[in-house]
């Protein structure tokens, strides 16, 4: 009990922060982690309403390189339009040290957060939904993986799933690069050296935990560009979306299909989903397969998310959740 009193004691530290154009600003407070008392910065805006009627909470995780204090207005434009909780947690911050880079302290970091909103607002607990970009991608599907059953649908966009196979990615002739060198103060070393280590990496690498997704609905995209014009290949979202497929007994996305994705950025025998038309992304998608009520979608465009339509779709979705 005395570690919950910690973390919500530290609401009383509560000072406005601009969010900058028409948007109404933000308000920052400490929470205390469960885990080591260390405090972490949360970010949030609900609506006047949100303490007396059910409303949306709407977790959004900054990327890899930064921080809470990153500018993620667009995400909180749209849960301001939608009358949701923003709630933008930082999680040990920039992924370049071994408490970041979705340790088991950055991934309480959010639970933490987000057992705050729920102590201090009406929380509708079917409609608490998780999204990120990148880093923040990566770490949406890892929260996925460790903890399905603390949210109704999740959205990751252009994410990292496999942690020692980025590190090779960003290893350009034997040398690290900045990626990689990141990935190497998080770890303190590279994998493939110790056992623990690579435990740690798998630990940290949503690939290894897609399984237990269950019936969580996990939204998972990629620029088709990406790996060639950003930083993370196609594979990481494909390969993702396989395990929640294989656990659910659904057709995986192939070998063939992902390395012509990779190669040639289009596939060679695309299936009518990969093909039909989707008004709300306004853009080509080259792929887009489902699991239950899971789905993967490879569209036209680089390291980027798109935001009214990863919304859209968790706006769909009702989960009741512990």
């Amino acid at each position: 009990m005395r570690s919950l009193l910690l973390c919500f004691t530290s609401v009383l530290l509560v000072t406005p922060c601009a969010a900058g154009d028409d948007l109404p600003s933000l308000t920052e407070v400490s929470v205390v982690s469960t885990l080591d008392g260390e405090s972490q910065p949360v970010l949030y805006w609900a609506p006047e309403t949100a303490t007396e009627q059910p409303t949306v909470l709407f977790v959004f995780l900054h990327s890899w390189s930064s921080d809470y204090r990153q500018d993620n207005s667009k995400w909180q434009r749209e849960a301001v339009k939608r009358g949701w909780i923003y709630l933008h947690a930082n999680f040990r911050g920039a992924n370049r040290s071994p408490q970041a880079c979705g340790s088991r302290f950055a991934r309480r970091d959010v639970l933490d957060a987000m057992d705050f909103a729920t102590k201090k607002f009406n929380v509708d607990r079917s409609r608490i939904y998780l999204a990120g970009v990148s880093g923040g991608g990566h770490m949406a599907m890892l929260m996925a993986g460790h903890h399905p059953d603390r949210f109704s649908a999740v959205s990751a966009w252009v994410g990292i799933s496999d942690l020692s196979e980025w590190y090779r990615f960003h290893v350009k002739d034997g040398k690290p690069q900045k990626y990689a060198q990141m990935i190497l103060k998080s770890f303190g070393r590279p994998p493939g050296e110790d056992a623990a280590t690579d435990a740690e990496y798998r630990d940290r690498s949503p690939l290894f935990h897609m399984h237990r997704v269950g019936n969580l609905p996990v939204d998972i995209h990629a620029g088709v560009n990406d790996g060639h014009a950003g930083s993370v290949p196609v594979r990481h979202s494909l390969a993702a979306f396989n395990e929640i497929a294989r656990t659910h007994a659904s057709a995986q996305v192939t070998e063939t299909e992902m390395e012509a994705l990779w190669t040639a950025r289009q596939l060679t025998n695309p299936k009518p989903s990969d093909t039909a038309e989707d008004k709300s992304y306004g853009r080509r998608i080259f792929l887009r397969r489902m699991s239950q009520q899971s789905r993967v979608t490879i569209f036209d465009g680089g390291h980027e998310s798109l935001v009214t339509p990863a919304c859209d779709w968790l706006a769909e979705h009702r989960r009741l959740v512990r």
